[in-house]
């Protein structure tokens, strides 16, 4: 016989919205001691404000104070909250917002402007304040620093893209159609009355360059011909409108254009200061470029020390700049420097040496060489030197003997040799296919001094030093860019040009370090 089961009543905790209370708890009641944006509030308060006080003008309606907005923005940065509408948001809903502002609440375009204009140039000396007090924690002893860097798309449009070659190509085809105009203008002149003997134009000389200057200068020397007798040369009239309402603009622009690119290969329109760089989703997806930043930044116990906003895409050519962006800012260079291959150079191991810092960069084909894995038949590096006959010995046995030597320059302008070699005879070698496409025999171009600092750096990375530098290098700037890009979510910048990508750049390692130090301390 079934027995029914008795329920017993089912009672709730006390619910009553209009509750009043006798003392409200305070918002510092409801937020737990060791909760990281307490860490926040505590470091910036000890930061030295005067340099930012200075750039404000005074006058007019009261100004929210830098600290609480500095504290704000770290703090938002530290939750992944990167627009100015959420972090608006957050200070009418979200405690620890109103807590770090005191009950203030700016909107959005108020931190817009703080984080874009007030913060513009004085970023790292806030990020700089904020390392020295690590210091004296004994979290940062700018011993060991891991470089590291990693491309974040810009905020431009992907399509708006000016390049280099494209302007060169445009501005020499101009050039030549305002010589051809030139030419057709002194074979004008040469016609006319010899009533204008005395107001010849001064030519151009083919071969010259032309530039802006130089055409403004010879519109205005027609201008001043057609002045003196108005009624006669037409043909020079027109000629005068084309080069100054086609021509000249053209010009302006292709020389603008290289004034923007500096040297680069390309620049987005959007964002000028922006260089069209290969991603690594790119190399998997469909292979188009995208409008980024090249982004560098030293690390220690994972902690970031130093770091430095890039157009070049290469790692390669941003390791000197970024030390010397580390200099500045902390008055001296880290002891040991531990990165990857990306920055093997010899440019690079040449400044690491004249400094006497320690060399812990890899080369191209460290690894290789670690794993005992057979290197590239045919990469010259790898070839044996005979030092007696001065000659290299090719996979096939033949010999190359040396040619001369030639200068090599970098981008960076870093000046060295390059001995170039020569196969004595390439005809009829069986592996000449996967050697060499050149017509001729197969040339090589060598650096012992490469070579001997490739030696130097495979030592110290090989000494048991090296070994537990190596293994740490993996954990360091790796998971500072595992935090901000792949937990926070940071793939891509908010504001546009270089001193604004800074500021942003700098916030993020600045919520980073404080975040690490509120896991550490709690």
């Amino acid at each position: 016989m079934k027995t029914k089961r008795k329920h017993s009543k089912v009672t709730f905790k006390p619910y009553q919205m209009d509750q009043l209370m006798l003392l409200p708890p305070s918002l510092d009641e409801l937020i737990p001691e060791d909760h990281p944006v307490r860490v926040v509030s505590a470091v910036v308060d000890r930061i030295d404000m005067k340099r930012l006080v200075k750039a404000y003008k005074g006058g007019g309606t009261s100004s929210y104070h830098p600290k609480m907005m500095i504290k704000v923005i770290v703090y938002a940065y530290s939750q992944g909250m990167f627009s100015c509408r959420q972090m608006e948001k957050a200070l009418e809903e979200n405690i620890h917002f109103m807590w770090l502002s005191g009950g203030n609440r700016p909107d959005h375009r108020t931190i817009n402007r703080f984080r874009s204009d007030k913060l513009k140039g004085l970023i790292k000396d806030v990020f700089t304040e904020i390392l020295i007090l690590l210091a004296e924690l004994g979290h940062v002893k700018l011993e060991g620093y891991f470089v590291d860097g990693t491309k974040i798309e810009a905020n431009a449009n992907r399509y708006t893209y000016v390049w280099r070659k494209n302007t060169e190509r445009y501005k020499k085809a101009l050039e030549e159609k305002i010589k051809e105009l030139f030419e057709e203008i002194d074979r004008i002149n040469e016609a006319e009355d010899e009533a204008y003997g005395d107001c010849d134009l001064e030519e151009t000389e083919s071969s010259a360059p032309i530039d802006s200057k130089t055409l403004k200068a010879r519109i205005e020397e027609i201008g001043n011909r057609l002045n003196k007798e108005p009624e006669k040369a037409q043909q020079l009239k027109k000629a005068s409108r084309v080069l100054e309402k086609e021509y000249l603009p053209r010009l302006e622009r292709y020389e603008e254009q290289e004034r923007k690119l500096a040297g680069r290969n390309s620049y987005s329109k959007t964002d000028p200061d922006a260089t069209f760089m290969r991603m690594k989703e790119d190399y998997m997806g469909n292979g188009q470029l995208k409008p980024a930043y090249n982004v560098q930044i030293g690390t220690e116990n994972q902690f970031v020390v130093g770091f430095s906003i890039h157009q070049s895409p290469a790692d390669t050519a941003c390791l000197i700049p970024h030390l010397e962006h580390v200099k500045e800012q902390l008055g001296r260079y880290p002891a040991d420097i531990i990165a990857d291959a990306g920055y093997g150079s010899e440019e690079n191991y040449e400044y690491l040496e004249e400094r006497g810092l320690g060399n812990y960069v890899k080369y191209n084909t460290f690894d290789q060489e670690q794993k005992h894995q057979h290197p590239k038949r045919f990469v010259a590096e790898t070839w044996p030197h005979d030092a007696d006959t001065d000659t290299f010995i090719c996979p096939a046995g033949r010999r190359l003997t040396y040619r001369g030597t030639e200068d090599y320059r970098t981008q960076k302008g870093y000046l060295t040799e390059r001995r170039v070699y020569e196969s004595e005879d390439c005809s009829g070698c069986t592996l000449r296919s996967q050697c060499t496409r050149a017509r001729g025999n197969r040339q090589i171009r060598i650096s012992f001094r490469l070579r001997e600092l490739k030696a130097k750096a495979k030592e110290n990375l090989c000494s048991e030093k090296g070994i537990r530098l190596r293994a740490r290098r993996m954990t360091e700037p790796e998971s500072v860019f595992g935090r901000l890009k792949g937990n926070w979510g940071f793939r891509r910048f908010l504001l546009r040009g270089i001193e604004k990508v800074t500021v942003e750049w700098g916030l993020l390692c600045i919520a980073h370090n404080l975040t690490r130090l509120a896991a550490i301390t709690g």
